[in-house]
């Protein structure tokens, strides 16, 4: 029954709307994060950052920062579409457990892709530091935090379906404030592994549980929004409006927070600095982009993914073009053909945008076996 006031509404837990189907939008939205990670990848993974050319470093390293915001405010959502609907029925112990089981499967894929990284420049040592989170990668870290959120989430979302609306929509900026004071207050034995996967570490190129799960929060709740809205021509432009807004918004922020030296800003996001620990002008500036590519995917739903057919093809199965595409990287084109610190910036980016239509090939491959075996 529809909330007779806003108030009401403001009470209600989340409202129980079945997709039907797979979201286009989301396969392609999520297609946009990991293309633009394999970019980011394929060109930081063989040169420095001195070697880049200026229209390199800006803009389309810069544009990369979109990435990491954009792929996990997209879990967020998924959750919310695929398994938020679930919560509560008799089929949700076995989507429990295959959320369960997709974190052990996402947690060795980490593990064997991190010594896929490291094999070209470090020792057998310096890799048994990373396997035993003495340290951290920097390439495939997304896949440990990605690991780690698949074993705390199956119990959050039967708590965050029985959560008023007015908590739910708290819930992000919540975690924001006791990110910081957690930050600042507990020092967390003194190990600052545990710290870096929790609140992040200035020493290890990781990514905090709770330091980021206010984009996993912001996505359930986009998620829920979509499901509403998805079907309806009408709704779906309210919510892209609503997304470009939000995203002028932020980038608005970071303008009025840089001004006058927005333009050297940027010049140090495109470097990296800000992304750990998150940094605000770094999440305004990458929250902006993650929300204006969402709203593109959103209004282009089907059409605009079968457009950007590959993209969404590569968004359809996350898992495997991160395997593919570290793969290529670091043990084909660094490893096998010699291509660290060996080639230029136009030649690495060819070989970037050409892996792209691969990793599709690969994903498009790898379905049709399971298809036909």
């Amino acid at each position: 029954m529809r909330p007779a006031n806003f108030r009401e509404l403001l009470f209600q837990p989340v409202i129980q709307v079945q997709s039907g189907q797979r979201i286009p939008a989301i396969d392609l939205a999520r297609g946009l994060a990991v293309s633009l990670m394999i970019l980011s990848h394929g060109v930081v993974g063989l040169l420095p950052y001195e070697d880049f050319t200026d229209y390199g470093q800006i803009p389309i390293h810069l544009i990369t920062k979109f990435s990491s915001t954009l792929f996990i405010i997209i879990f967020g959502m998924a959750l919310a579409v695929a398994f938020l609907p679930k919560v509560g029925t008799e089929d949700w112990p076995r989507l429990r457990t295959k959320l369960l089981i997709n974190a052990v499967v996402v947690f060795f894929w980490y593990k064997i892709l991190t010594i896929a990284e490291l094999l070209y420049l470090a020792g057998p040592e310096t890799i048994k530091e990373h396997l035993l989170y003495q340290d951290f990668p920097s390439f495939v870290e997304i896949l440990g935090f990605y690991a780690l959120a698949l074993l705390w989430v199956p119990f959050v979302l039967p708590l965050w379906a029985k959560t008023p609306l007015w908590a739910r929509l708290l819930t992000p900026l919540l975690l924001i404030l006791l990110n910081i004071w957690v930050g600042q207050h507990f020092n967390f034995w003194g190990i600052g592994q545990i710290e870096a996967l929790f609140v992040e570490h200035e020493d290890y190129y990781t990514w905090g549980q709770l330091a980021r799960s206010p984009l996993i929060f912001l996505g359930l709740l986009l998620g829920e929004l979509l499901l509403i809205c998805y079907a309806k021509p009408g709704r779906r432009l309210l919510l892209f409006a609503f997304l470009l807004l939000a995203s002028a918004i932020s980038f608005g922020l970071l303008f009025l927070f840089s001004f006058p030296d927005w333009l050297k800003a940027l010049e140090q996001i495109a470097a990296n600095q800000g992304k750990h620990p998150p940094e605000m002008l770094f999440m305004l500036f990458s929250l902006g982009g993650a929300l204006a590519l969402l709203a593109l995917s959103i209004l282009g739903g089907g059409l605009l993914a079968k457009l950007f057919l590959p993209i969404t093809v590569i968004g359809s199965n996350a898992l495997q073009a991160f395997i593919f595409h570290i793969l290529v990287i670091f043990i084909g084109f660094r490893y096998l053909l010699g291509y660290w610190h060996n080639v230029s910036y136009e030649f690495v980016l060819t070989l970037t945008l050409c892996l792209l239509p691969a990793t599709a090939l690969w994903i498009k491959v790898i379905s049709w076996i399971k298809a036909h075996r």
